[in-house]
């Protein structure tokens, strides 16, 4: 077991290179299922999900192979089986794509409930709606999803809710279907964008991606081709918080600065200089963090997935800041950790109270999940003293080389065994 060991206290500063998007890349790559042809997709982060979709795919039959560190080919055309591992599929929440994915090339999917970090309930009903509006049946056979289709023929869909995962694994089901498939009231996220620019890179149709409506036009196949993943905007966040955490200055560098826009007037309003320049955002701390309100929303809104991060931050804020969760169930589980460093946080519901202490002082600490994990690491590179971080399983999921990068910029940051 690991363990990650931060000594706080220093203030970050350099430049920092941001990896391609976790969000993206674990959809753009059970798409390929769809590609009648060999994809070559570069800018592929190194993290934990990224090898075990990869994995899933390669137990099904693909071929798949890294030409360097960051560059993955793959060919799907040699699956021999609709039914994806169950015991790979649990441990990563975004395996449902390869619902989606084989349905629509095969019209048959067999995929055990996924995994990830769990912030309660967290339905597939949206996606299901989907499906069976383009003619498929789908039902659950224990933990298992079923779906089959004789035929899949475009429909309008009206989503109930906004989500992301819906929108993008409908998206996946109906590039193939015949007709016109219309997708209103869908997620707007920067990856959604970047998997219907994939889709279409190999000859698919699909229109209106980061709107409110996506219109997709089927056609007969896909052909294989290059794309590269946008850079990783919470990965980016992370970055740009932990700079602002300890009074540092960071040049956050391979980012589209558009996808930054919530964070970076956050920033701001706590009193953190905030420069954009084409492809990189330098943030300078100040010698005082004010206290902001914040509720998360989705894209454009400020990211549920920064959450966590900024609760860190305003902490040590001076007054009393507000954040109000408006995406998930649950997802302050994080909380209680931050507590053991010294924190003065109440939840109720879906809101956290926070009022900001003079500084936070080193303990032992779990990350709970992905982002709460990236929350301790900032958390402890603001205490006094010694953080310890376990459970870093959830951090690798969807940081590359986290610790590196924070060396990098000075951190006194290690991983060690124990």
């Amino acid at each position: 077991m690991e363990k990650l060991v931060v000594k706080g206290g220093k203030k970050l500063c350099g430049e920092v290179n941001i990896s391609g998007a976790k969000n993206a890349a674990v959809a753009i790559i059970p798409a390929a299922i769809l590609v009648d042809g060999v994809c070559t997709i570069e800018n592929v982060p190194d993290i934990k999900d990224v090898h075990v979709i990869v994995q899933i795919l390669e137990e099904m039959g693909a071929t798949a192979r890294f030409l360097d560190r960051y560059t993955l080919e793959l060919d799907c055309r040699t699956l021999h089986t609709q039914t994806a591992p169950g015991e790979m599929v649990r441990k990563m929440r975004a395996s449902y794509y390869l619902l989606g994915a084989l349905l629509g090339r095969y019209h048959a999917a067999n995929v055990t409930m996924p995994g990830g970090c769990y912030f309660g309930p967290r339905p597939i009903d949206q996606h299901i709606k989907g499906f069976e509006a383009m003619g498929a049946t789908v039902r659950q056979d224990g933990d298992m999803i079923v779906a089959r289709a004789e035929t899949l023929r475009g429909s309008s869909i009206y989503l109930d809710a906004v989500s992301v995962g819906a929108t993008m694994n409908i998206m996946l089901a109906a590039v193939l279907a015949e007709g016109t498939t219309v997708i209103e009231n869908v997620a707007k996220e920067p990856h959604i964008v970047d998997l219907a620019n994939f889709l279409n890179a190999m000859g698919a149709n699909v229109k209106g991606a980061g709107t409110d409506v996506i219109r997709i036009r089927g056609v007969k196949k896909l052909a294989g081709g290059s794309y590269s993943i946008i850079p990783d905007q919470i990965e980016a966040g992370t970055f740009m918080v932990a700079a602002a955490a300890t009074g540092g200055d960071v040049l956050v560098k391979n980012i589209i600065p558009k996808h930054m826009e919530s964070v970076s007037a956050k920033l701001s309003e706590i009193g953190a200089m905030v420069t954009e320049y084409d492809d990189s955002i330098r943030v300078v701390g100040s010698e005082k963090i004010a206290s902001v309100n914040i509720k998360t929303l989705p894209y454009p809104g400020f990211p549920t997935d920064m959450q966590p991060q900024f609760v860190a931050l305003l902490s040590v804020a001076s007054g009393n800041s507000l954040v109000t969760e408006g995406v998930w169930d649950n997802r302050f589980q994080y909380i209680g950790e931050l507590l053991r460093l010294g924190a003065r946080i109440r939840v109720d519901g879906k809101t956290a109270f926070i009022t900001g202490v003079d500084h936070l002082e080193g303990a032992p600490v779990c990350a709970t999940d992905l982002r709460g994990g990236a929350g301790m690491v900032i958390a402890g590179l603001m205490a006094h003293g010694q953080t310890e971080i376990t459970d870093l399983d959830h951090i690798d999921r969807g940081y590359e080389k986290m610790e590196e990068k924070f060396q990098a910029l000075g951190a006194d940051i290690v991983r060690v065994s124990y």
